[in-house]
């Protein structure tokens, strides 16, 4: 059941402007990681993956212009949908793809412990407190995106 040309052009609630106080528990998680060691280029990826499988088209082309103005190369941006088979990502990189893939639908699958140990060889403890959140916040950011119809297609990455 999708949404018609004229819905889709429409968001339903402005949330982001409109509801700060809602969301700053989600601003907070996103200043942790952004202080966090964690690599950016490997929190775009993350955010970017979780957001194509929740088909999120304002999360995707926010996080694909991100990546974009931070360097990421087209070929990976382009391959990351099938990164099981492109040979662009370190073996980090994979484990936080798995990481994301898992948690992202954790209904599915809960979170197998072979899974778990795979990404602990890439991640110390602390490292995978934030990826974990990283990936927490994006899928909220998706569900709410796609809930309330943000519009994709006028983000445009800070110049800093």
């Amino acid at each position: 059941m999708g949404a018609d040309e004229s819905e889709i052009s429409e968001p339903r609630i402005d949330y982001t402007n409109e509801y700060q106080d809602a969301i700053s528990g989600l601003w907070t998680i996103e200043t942790f990681v952004g202080r966090s060691d964690l690599e950016a280029s490997l929190t775009h990826l993350v955010k970017l993956r979780a957001s194509q499988i929740n088909g999120c088209a304002f999360c995707i082309d926010m996080h694909t212009k991100d990546a974009r103005a931070d360097g990421e190369t087209e070929q990976r941006l382009y391959a990351l949908d099938a990164w099981h088979e492109a040979p662009f990502y370190t073996d980090r990189e994979r484990a936080a793809l798995a990481w994301t893939e898992a948690l992202t639908t954790v209904a599915d699958n809960h979170v197998p412990d072979d899974l778990y140990r795979d990404v602990r060889e890439h991640f110390s403890e602390r490292e995978l407190v934030v990826l974990s959140m990283a990936i927490v916040a994006i899928n909220a950011w998706n569900r709410l995106s796609i809930g309330f119809r943000t519009v994709p297609g006028t983000y445009e990455p800070d110049d800093d």
